[in-house]
């Protein structure tokens, strides 16, 4: 890999602040650290997520994942185990490993930080604002990332059955 040094200032925390986007109505996440900002060894986003907000069981096929839970609780699917892990805790999935996470909660968001290993695929969620559950599933196939099955529970708001 032969990553590439940027001329781009990196962004204070006031400026990255005004950039919250949404994947789905109720989850919301903010880019916290691009991959040019370091030679592309990570990416790290703070996602929130609203009760009963999460992901359907995914792969990605060119980075690891690692979760660190800053409030809140999360489930989270790593291969065949299933963990319900609090504030305080991180996980990480194994590049090509199916996983999910959601936010099993009725009433407490979930805040968490989520890194990418190597860098790049936040430009995945950059293109994604706006972007119907159908074509999301299809950007997300362009960067190495396959939905491979459900989400974690019923009635769960995911990019295949988002909040009204």
């Amino acid at each position: 890999m032969n990553p590439k040094n940027s001329s781009k200032e990196p962004l204070n925390d006031q400026e990255r602040e005004g950039r919250w986007s949404e994947v789905t109505r109720g989850e919301r996440y903010v880019i916290r650290t691009t991959s040019e900002e370091v030679n592309g060894a990570y990416s790290m986003l703070e996602v929130v997520a609203d009760p009963r907000n999460g992901v359907p069981m995914h792969v990605h096929d060119n980075e690891e994942e690692h979760f660190i839970i800053l409030e809140g609780k999360a489930l989270i699917a790593n291969g065949d185990s299933r963990a319900e892990v609090g504030a305080g805790s991180s996980v990480t999935i194994g590049r090509g490993v199916a996983h999910a996470w959601c936010n099993p909660s009725e009433d407490a968001p979930l805040r968490m930080l989520v890194l990418f290993t190597p860098g790049g695929l936040e430009e995945l969620y950059r293109r994604n604002a706006g972007t119907e559950p159908i074509d999301m599933i299809a950007l997300a196939a362009k960067f190495g990332t396959r939905i491979t099955g459900p989400a974690l529970f019923d009635n769960l708001h995911t990019i295949s059955s988002p909040r009204p």
